[in-house]
């Protein structure tokens, strides 16, 4: 009588096999495999299937894979909306620091602004191909218990208390550069804005309009301009401004890019900075020192910033005990030579 040598179905100890597994999630055994090993080669409503289901059934394939549930990669992932962002570039460089430190390494994940993208690299975690995440963004991705406290949140405000974040207090540093205008003499003061529903953005407006406030002056909605953070976008808003004819001496931008390009396309009209318009960005990243004029503008920590989230995960990643914290740093307004006094008379 002939043998068949059957393969025994991998099962650790109070966990269920692959079929079960394939079942419960409505998939093949094949695309169980490819969640866990390659989870970027699988749609994302098939990525949660396949992972609720491992979660729920406490699914381990084999004694090895045992071993990884407590077993270091050594690799965190770093989620930025736009890599193209000159900002972004500092806050890494923070986090490498601390992560090289600690002997880990960062996987950079350019997401362009795309949920799916950002979900792709967040199911790294429970494939245990990373051991945490930091994201750049205004939202955190979804990830299954207990994976979902092995995230930190940097730059933007999450609230989400269970969520470990680091950024500065917006409001104020906004209202601290509006201020810098007020004192100066400027009382029609443009704002050129970033997507509305990111709640840094929101802060920012409602710190300029809080500077606004302390100085007797009225809002003037004429003057409040939405933008995206590019430099494109900046160039728009003060175009609109001059076609609509509207009357102001200054300028605040939800960032540099954005003030960068305002400069460019003032001069392009004629107009000095900051002689005619003076113009007050937000960051401080490396152009605006060299930008012509170099530019007034708020400097956030962004290397301290990177390097408190790396240091934050890390303490979780030692013990997910760890309890969630928000920690606010410091901004500080850097004046340069893109802000004057108001002059009397004049062009606006």
């Amino acid at each position: 009588m002939r043998k068949t040598n059957r393969a025994s179905t991998p099962r650790a100890s109070g966990s269920q096999t692959i079929q079960e597994v394939a079942k419960a999630a409505g998939v093949s055994v094949a695309t169980v495999s490819r969640t866990l090993q390659m989870p970027h080669m699988v749609s994302e409503s098939t990525r949660v299937r396949v992972l609720d289901a491992v979660t729920r059934l406490g699914y381990t394939p084999n004694a090895q894979a045992r071993n990884l549930r407590t077993a270091r990669t050594r690799l965190v992932i770093a989620l930025v909306p736009d890599i193209a962002n000159p900002f972004f570039s500092e806050v890494i460089r923070g986090m490498e620091q601390v992560a090289h430190q600690k002997g880990y390494s960062v996987l950079l994940g350019d997401t362009q602004n795309s949920q799916a993208r950002e979900q792709a690299y967040a199911d790294m975690l429970p494939a245990r191909q990373a051991d945490g995440l930091i994201t750049l963004l205004p939202h955190v991705p979804r990830l299954p218990a207990p994976h979902g406290s092995l995230l930190v949140n940097a730059c933007e405000y999450v609230t989400d208390k269970s969520v470990s974040s680091v950024y500065i207090d917006n409001v104020r540093a906004a209202s601290t550069a509006v201020n810098h205008l007020t004192t100066l003499g400027h009382r029609d003061i443009a704002f050129i804005g970033g997507p509305r529903e990111r709640q840094i953005c929101s802060d920012r407006l409602k710190g300029y309009e809080r500077a606004l406030r302390e100085a007797g002056l009225r809002l003037n909605p004429s003057l409040v301009v939405g933008g995206d953070f590019s430099f494109e976008s900046g160039a728009r808003a003060v175009e609109g401004l001059i076609a609509g004819r509207r009357q102001f001496t200054a300028v605040f931008c939800a960032n540099d890019e954005m003030a960068i390009a305002a400069m460019t396309t003032l001069k392009g009209h004629g107009l000095r900075v900051p002689q005619d318009v003076s113009v007050v960005g937000f960051d401080d990243i490396r152009f605006a020192r060299y930008a012509d004029p170099p530019l007034t503008t708020v400097a956030q920590p962004k290397n301290q910033i990177g390097g408190e989230a790396m240091s934050m995960l890390l303490e979780i990643l030692e013990d997910p005990r760890t309890p969630p914290r928000k920690r606010v740093l410091p901004a500080e307004l850097v004046i340069r030579d893109s802000t004057a006094r108001r002059r009397k008379a004049g062009k606006s």
